[in-house]
């Protein structure tokens, strides 16, 4: 029966196993439509949805829920930049609408709703529609999870879509309640790159806990591997495929960002997104690391069992070894022979027999140490 290490370490490898069975288990639902039709396939449909506006500029800033979609029309082509950030995207209704209020494509809100887009960059003539995939551990089990964030840029406003309340841009939030700051100063395209930065950031903060556990199950593995390490190292192999492959994308969607030329994107904003490229290029090296450390994991798994089985052969052979030749000496005075002349003598079981049995032990001990044999 498992422990409650093993039970955890199960439990998450079934979580992840349902994570990436995700990317493909929702398929049908869009099978024989017409291109552009809404439905959402995700599974993140009991949580209401929330939309929440920051709308600011050098010396303005306002912060408020939003009851009704109809209340953003005034933001649509205001003087001021407007961040519209929409957490759940389950209800088709209500992003329909959206669509038509801001001009957006039937395309872009289909892609919207297929929640298991990889990475990617789609130019409009209105705007700029990129998809990006955000990491965070699960505070109950630890487990990886991620979710799709869409992002709609334009001159005046920049639209984000999540599957869930709950994300990795508090930081952004907080400068934007601060003045005097490079973000307030700052339009739409700025505000875009700070909110791909923060999704790139908090990519360190997973690898760094990932990283943790690669080394504290390679050093486990080399003192006293188990059942256990092998379902850890599946789970991480896991991780590492799913990170890789929602990762791995986002460095060609950063960099047509800093080389195409289009409107919605100044030129003094492309040197921060160089940054957040080198940023990507190094969480891809890591990660790529990491997937090589786990691969080799494996062999280490296989290699250290396979020594610690040889070793407990080995005790095992020299124990059997050492009663070969007592085996032999009992079976010898066991016989039913009436001619054995030392059986006449009493000294010849405590002195005989024995100093006999215990000489032969003691010079093939010696003789296994000399020969370096344990």
């Amino acid at each position: 029966m498992l422990d409650n290490a093993g039970k955890k370490i199960k439990h998450q490898t079934k979580k992840q196993l349902r994570n990436v069975a995700r990317l493909i288990k929702n398929k049908p639902k869009k099978i024989g439509l017409d291109p552009g039709s809404l439905v959402y396939v995700g599974d993140k449909e009991k949580q209401p949805i929330t939309i929440t506006l920051f709308d600011y500029k050098a010396e303005h800033f306002i912060e408020q829920k939003i009851l009704s979609v109809d209340d953003l029309l005034a933001y649509k082509q205001s003087e001021t930049t407007s961040w519209i950030n929409i957490d759940g995207v389950h209800e088709v209704g209500i992003l329909e609408k959206i669509g038509k209020h801001f001009d957006i494509h039937p395309l872009t809100l289909e892609d919207i709703l297929n929640t298991n887009q990889r990475p990617k960059l789609d130019e409009y003539p209105n705007y700029l529609y990129i998809v990006l995939r955000m990491f965070f551990l699960d505070e109950k089990d630890k487990s990886l999870k991620n979710e799709q964030v869409s992002l709609i840029l334009t001159k005046s406003f920049v639209i984000t879509f999540l599957e869930d309340a709950g994300d990795v841009f508090d930081p952004v939030r907080d400068r934007l309640r601060k003045s005097a700051t490079r973000l307030r100063e700052n339009g739409t395209d700025y505000l875009a790159y700070a909110l791909i930065d923060s999704i790139v950031d908090s990519y360190f903060h997973i690898l760094e806990k990932i990283g943790e556990d690669v080394e504290g199950l390679e050093d486990n593995l080399v003192i006293e591997p188990n059942k256990n390490d092998l379902q850890t190292i599946h789970l991480l192999r896991r991780e590492m495929i799913l990170l890789r492959r929602a990762i791995w994308p986002l460095r060609e969607v950063i960099s047509a960002m800093q080389r195409n030329e289009n409107e919605f994107i100044e030129e003094k904003t492309r040197v921060y997104l160089r940054d957040v490229y080198d940023h990507t290029i190094q969480v891809i090296d890591t990660i790529e690391s990491y997937r090589e450390m786990v691969v080799g994991m494996l062999d280490t798994y296989l290699s250290s069992t396979s020594n610690k089985l040889n070793e407990v052969m080995k005790v095992l052979t020299v124990i059997s070894t050492l009663f070969i030749p007592l085996t032999f000496l009992a079976g010898v005075y066991g016989m039913n022979f009436k001619n054995f002349p030392e059986l006449g003598k009493e000294w010849m079981y405590p002195w005989g027999f024995w100093i006999i049995t215990l000489l032969v032990v003691i010079v093939m001990v010696i003789y296994f140490k000399k020969k370096k044999w344990f």
